[in-house]
């Protein structure tokens, strides 16, 4: 399949929350996740300036803006792994992504966000590598999604930055 055949908007398609994973397939999770920041720092790599308020796609928000939503989006799911081994079943706090898109902070380089990125998920990566099976069936109730353990959590959030490194590896052979 070529890069104009793929969805844009689902380059690995969509994320499909199971109601359990396997030890392998949670080891996998957490190791995609520990390895995404230096497959973000890869794939911005050689970009230049004007690249970055490009548009990954059409209709969608520029690189710039998508790389700080990946550093926002990922700092959330820190803390609520955080709160969910912490508190009985917490309920965390959505946030409106495309409002945060739209601030004054998605202006600034976005190699600031990927250091945050970066330094986000080795403290992530370090609280899931530490967890025991009883830790990932802990819950937080999502006041969209509903309750969801601490595994799918983990699974999304590992789905969540390959979608968007897939999105980005797009923009490079369709858009550069």
């Amino acid at each position: 399949m070529t890069a104009d055949q793929i969805d844009p908007s689902y380059p690995i398609g969509r994320f499909a929350r199971r109601d359990a994973y396997s030890a392998a397939e949670r080891a996998a999770h957490i190791a995609r996740i520990g390895a995404q920041p230096s497959r973000l720092t890869a794939v911005l790599d050689g970009l230049e300036e004007h690249d970055f308020d490009a548009p990954y796609r059409a209709g969608g928000w520029t690189v710039r803006q998508l790389v700080h939503h990946m550093a926002d989006s990922h700092m959330n799911a820190f803390l609520r792994v955080k709160l969910g081994l912490t508190e009985d079943h917490p309920t965390i706090k959505p946030y409106d992504q495309d409002a945060w898109a739209t601030l004054a902070d998605t202006t600034l380089s976005p190699h600031v966000s990927v250091a945050l990125f970066a330094a986000t998920h080795i403290r992530l990566h370090s609280v899931l590598q530490s967890m025991t099976a009883e830790q990932f069936s802990r819950t937080i109730m999502h006041p969209e999604n509903g309750a969801m353990s601490l595994d799918q959590v983990a699974a999304m959030y590992a789905w969540h930055g390959d979608h968007h490194l897939a999105q980005l590896e797009r923009f490079l052979l369709v858009y550069r």
